[in-house]
């Protein structure tokens, strides 16, 4: 009896690795550490597989599919992210393949390979932490045209779209110190990312040209998500001098410092001044609406689709840095009266 081709899944079974990392040890990628790339090696020998480069190279041959590669789905900032790339792509001509990385570099490295598989025509990425140039090396060798969103990555050679994190925060903090503030926190966010680094400044900036003192013990830390705000707003409530007033990470921590404050019966906007930092569609809505910063994630969706639609009609990826300005949106979770106003910010 004929034995039956070995496939890369069965390669990816007994090795105990995904089929995404044996794809990139059959091409030979640096991505792949040298242990594992070993070990795949010895099943492929021993399993008898014979690699079809011809088919290959077929599956590689440029589609009209964008990639686009989030570091957190669970974040609706994301979701209206992709709306926004959706909407350019479809009305060209491609569609999009959405993944999730959880954060997860080796993710990330597993994903970006899949969709280099399936021949995508090029990739728009919210990179993971942690994420360096060197890990986008092969990428940016191959010639595929990517363009970074929300995060950027020095020295990385690809194009970039964020947002003004700096003057973005300074407004917000103007805005409370407007309002009567002095003990203002700031809650949320991993600290080893450029987004809250830029955010941080822009807090500390706005403090400092105010004349107030920025205590250590106001800046608390957590995961950008909703849990994440209910366990830096506990922190903050246990502070022998609480906050009055917090500026948060983005919305999703804004919406948890909310619900924080309710179980400690203290009603956001009322009793304590809460901004966050996105304006999703939820922050209109919610009781009370939330005063944010926009960053409009729709639009920024549309406009990195419309950047890398741009570099691969022409052919080529010249890397392009653009910052795009953001807006004040005041609403009532500050203690804003019911009309609520958006102030412009300037650079």
């Amino acid at each position: 009896m004929a034995r039956e081709r070995v496939t890369v899944v069965d390669i990816a079974r007994a090795a105990g690795v995904s089929k995404s990392t044996v794809s990139l040890v059959l091409q030979g990628s640096p991505l792949v550490n040298e242990v594992t790339r070993a070990k795949v090696n010895a099943t492929i020998r021993e399993l008898g597989y014979v690699y079809n480069r011809s088919a290959a190279n077929l599956r590689q041959a440029k589609s009209k599919i964008i990639g686009i590669v989030v570091n957190d789905l669970t974040n609706s900032f994301f979701a209206e992210l992709a709306v926004g790339v959706d909407s350019v792509v479809q009305s060209a001509g491609f569609v999009q393949f959405l993944a999730n990385t959880g954060e997860k570099i080796e993710r990330q490295r597993e994903v970006v390979a899949s969709m280099r598989e399936h021949g995508v025509s090029g990739l728009i990425i919210s990179p993971s932490r942690g994420t360096t140039a060197a890990d986008l090396a092969p990428l940016v060798a191959s010639g595929i045209p990517v363009v970074l969103v929300v995060r950027d990555i020095a020295g990385a050679g690809v194009s970039s779209l964020t947002s003004d994190n700096h003057a973005g925060a300074v407004a917000a903090v103007r805005h409370l110190v407007e309002r009567g503030h002095r003990r203002i926190a700031f809650l949320g966010g991993f600290a080893d990312t450029a987004v809250f680094e830029a955010r941080m400044r822009g807090y500390r900036d706005a403090l400092g040209e105010a004349g107030l003192d920025v205590p250590e013990e106001l800046v608390i830390g957590s995961a950008p998500s909703r849990a994440g705000g209910v366990t830096a707003i506990e922190q903050a409530m246990m502070l022998k001098e609480r906050p009055t007033a917090a500026l948060c990470f983005n919305d999703a921590v804004a919406f948890g410092v909310c619900d924080g404050l309710r179980a400690r019966r203290l009603e956001p906007g009322a009793d304590f001044a809460v901004i966050g930092f996105d304006d999703v569609i939820e922050a209109k809505t919610a009781v009370p609406a939330l005063t944010t910063v926009s960053v409009d994630p729709q639009g920024m969706g549309e406009r990195a689709a419309e950047l890398l639609l741009k570099q691969i009609g022409a052919g080529q990826a010249d890397a392009q840095a653009i910052v795009s300005p953001v807006r004040l949106v005041v609403r009532q979770s500050c203690g804003a009266p019911i009309d609520h106003k958006v102030k412009e910010v300037s650079p």
